[in-house]
C-alpha cells in the first residue's frame, strides 16, 4: 500500500498521528511537538457531520495533511502498519501520539509499542485536562448537544464554527419579519436547535449576527438562518460560501402561531445578541 500526499514525503521529517476531529486543545499539545518539517497524519475514520474537514484542519494546524483512510489499513497487523509508515516516510525522525492511541488489527497494539517495534523514536503525550475533564471530541459534541457553547469553545481553544453555501430561504423574514442568509451545511455537526449571538464570515468580514437553528414556526422545515446586525450591503454571488461561529446561546426554540408574536421574540433575540457581542460576556 502506497501512501499518496500533494508533498513530497521525503521532506516529512516528523509526524503526528490521530483522527484529529475537532482539532481540539488535546490535539494542539500534539501538534506542538512537531517541528517546520512535520505534518499531521490524520486516519480518517469518521462518517457524517464532523467538528472540522481536513481543509479546516491543515489551516488551524498550519501543517500538511495526510489523510490515510481507515478502512485502507484496518485489517493491518501493527508491525504492517509501521512498516507501511517507514516504507512511505524515509526520513522519518519520530511519531508523536497521543496516549489512549491504538493501532494494528483490534487495536491489539498501543502508543507504548511503536518505539520498541520500529525504532523511530516517539513522543507519547499525556491526556490534556481542563477542571479535572480530559479533552476529546466525544466530550465537545456532548457540550454541543446540550447547547454549552461557552464550554465547546472553551476545549476547543477557539471559536466553533460551521460552513457552507448560501441558499434561498422562504423570503418570509425579508417581507415580513427581519431578513436572514440561509446558510446549507452538509459536512458540520450542529449544536443544538436553539438561537445564538453569533458571527458570520462572508467575502473574508465578519459581521455580528443572530442565528437560528432548527424547524420553522413557518412552514416547519430545518433551517440555519442569520440575521446581520451590523451594515450589510454586500452583493452576494451564487453560491456564496458563509461561515457561522457560535459565541453565546441566547434560548431554545418556540413554536409560534403567530407572527406578531414571533417579530416580537426575534427583535427580544436581536437585542440579547447586541449585548452579548458587544460586552465582556462573549470576549
Amino acid at each position: 500500500m502506497n501512501i499518496s500526499t500533494t508533498i513530497s514525503k521525503n521532506s516529512i521529517e516528523n509526524i503526528a498521528i490521530g483522527y484529529f476531529d475537532g482539532l481540539h486543545l488535546g490535539h494542539k499539545k500534539l501538534i506542538d511537538c512537531l517541528d517546520d518539517k512535520g505534518a499531521l497524519l490524520v486516519i480518517d475514520r469518521f462518517r457524517g457531520r464532523k467538528l472540522c474537514t481536513n481543509e479546516d484542519k491543515k489551516i488551524l494546524s498550519k501543517k500538511e495533511i495526510i489523510r490515510l483512510n481507515f478502512d485502507d489499513i484496518k485489517n493491518l497487523d501493527g508491525r504492517e502498519f509501521l512498516k507501511l509508515l517507514k516504507a512511505n516516510f524515509q526520513n522519518l525522525k519520530y511519531i508523536v501520539v497521543g496516549f489512549d492511541f491504538s493501532f494494528g488489527k483490534n487495536k491489539s497494539f498501543k502508543a507504548r509499542d511503536i518505539e520498541p517495534l520500529s525504532g523511530i523514536k516517539t513522543i507519547i503525550i499525556d491526556e490534556f485536562k481542563i477542571d479535572g475533564i480530559g479533552v476529546h471530541s466525544s466530550k465537545i459534541k456532548e457540550f454541543l448537544n446540550v447547547s454549552d457553547i461557552k464550554q465547546a469553545n472553551r476545549f476547543l481553544g477557539r471559536i466553533y464554527s460551521i460552513k457552507g453555501v448560501i441558499v434561498n430561504g422562504q423570503g418570509l423574514g425579508s417581507r415580513e419579519l427581519f431578513s436572514t442568509l440561509n446558510l446549507k451545511s452538509d459536512e458540520y455537526f450542529l449544536p443544538a436547535n436553539g438561537v445564538y449571538a453569533t458571527l458570520v464570515l462572508i467575502a473574508n468580514k465578519f459581521y455580528k449576527s443572530v442565528s437560528f437553528l432548527g424547524v420553522r414556526s413557518s412552514d416547519n422545515n430545518f433551517s440555519i438562518e442569520s440575521h446581520i446586525l451590523d451594515d450589510f450591503d454586500l452583493i452576494l454571488n451564487k453560491n456564496e460560501k458563509m461561515e457561522i461561529y457560535f459565541k453565546e446561546y441566547i434560548r431554545e426554540n418556540k413554536i409560534f402561531k403567530d407572527l406578531n408574536f414571533l417579530k416580537e421574540q426575534i427583535s427580544i433575540d436581536i437585542e440579547r445578541a447586541k449585548y452579548l457581542l458587544n460586552s465582556e460576556v462573549c470576549k
